[in-house]
């Protein structure tokens, strides 16, 4: 029996884990500036952007859900190809750049094991400039059929706190949440040797929906 628009089931919004520290003050200051407006023109004023900080926070601490598409390798990360690298070890370096625009949930590109997660202490340039190599990141390396599998979240000039959500010896799903980048920010896939990537430079990728590799 199809649903009446009265009992028809409602779309739960989810936000990112490791949002909180951010979204509750911002949203907690546009509540009190909305509720202040209507005795003051000074709390009025106050609350147009405060309303609007917060109103682009829930925005980007969306965690939409997702159809996990068919692939052997995923893309891990929401954003645009900025580079492939053929790298000395015989692997393929496929970096994705995440504007503040897009959703900041990283997923596995492959089904395996965790075997290691390492922060590594670093600078903060903007994640579209080469150095940002250099950036405070968290090396991800998963066993997989492939063999092992290396990404690596890079954060930005605004993004310093990268949240995993997973831990080593974690089993892990293909498309399932990895962690989240707070902000502008990076992430890099590394193919393994042999394995070769299908898309291209400029390409808008979309985390556990674009394939990466090609058959």
């Amino acid at each position: 029996m199809p649903h009446s628009p009265s009992n028809r089931p409602r779309a739960r919004v989810r936000l990112a884990r490791g949002a909180s520290p951010w979204l509750l003050p911002t949203v907690a200051t546009a509540a009190v500036c909305l509720a202040k407006a209507r005795r003051s023109s000074r709390w009025a004023a106050a609350a147009v952007p405060a309303t609007a900080l917060a109103a682009g926070m829930l925005w980007f601490f969306r965690d939409p859900e997702r159809e996990i598409a068919q692939g052997r390798v995923l893309s891990p990360a929401d954003g645009v190809v900025q580079s492939i690298t053929p790298w000395p070890d015989g692997r393929t370096r496929v970096a994705i750049f995440m504007s503040p625009l897009n959703v900041h949930v990283n997923r596995a590109p492959l089904a395996g094991t965790v075997t290691s997660v390492e922060h590594v202490p670093g600078g903060f340039v903007p994640a579209f400039d080469k150095e940002s190599e250099h950036n405070e990141r968290v090396v991800w390396h998963f066993d997989t059929e492939l063999g092992d599998v290396e990404v690596v979240q890079i954060a930005g000039a605004v993004a310093r706190r990268i949240v995993p959500y997973l831990a080593q010896g974690a089993k892990v799903e293909q498309g399932e949440r990895i962690g989240l980048i707070r902000f502008g920010s990076r992430v890099d896939l590394y193919l393994p040797e042999g394995v070769e990537p299908a898309v291209e430079v400029g390409q808008t990728t979309i985390a556990g929906v674009t394939r990466i590799d090609r058959d």
